[in-house]
């Protein structure tokens, strides 16, 4: 009994396939539990939020001597960009 060139291409498309079914399913169960184990024995870090400093409010008042350094900076950038 001789099988037909067409019913072996079908044998082996099927091993084939079947193949890459088994060897994809295994894939996707070894990267699970290595995403479990990673994430049981290297837990991501607690992120600690910094302290919001407070900012001065709109009213507050700057220092003279800084006061006139912004000034002059000001005056020296607008002298030197017209």
């Amino acid at each position: 009994m001789q099988e037909t060139l067409l019913q072996q291409g079908m044998d082996l498309m099927i091993y084939g396939m079947g193949t890459v079914l088994v060897f994809l399913t295994v894939l996707v169960i070894a990267t699970g539990i290595m995403s479990r184990l990673m994430l049981r024995y290297f837990p991501d870090p607690v992120v600690i939020e910094p302290k919001k400093k407070e900012r001065p409010s709109s009213g507050a008042q700057v220092e003279p001597r800084i006061q006139k350094v912004i000034e002059q900076a000001l005056r020296q950038h607008r002298q030197s960009h017209k």
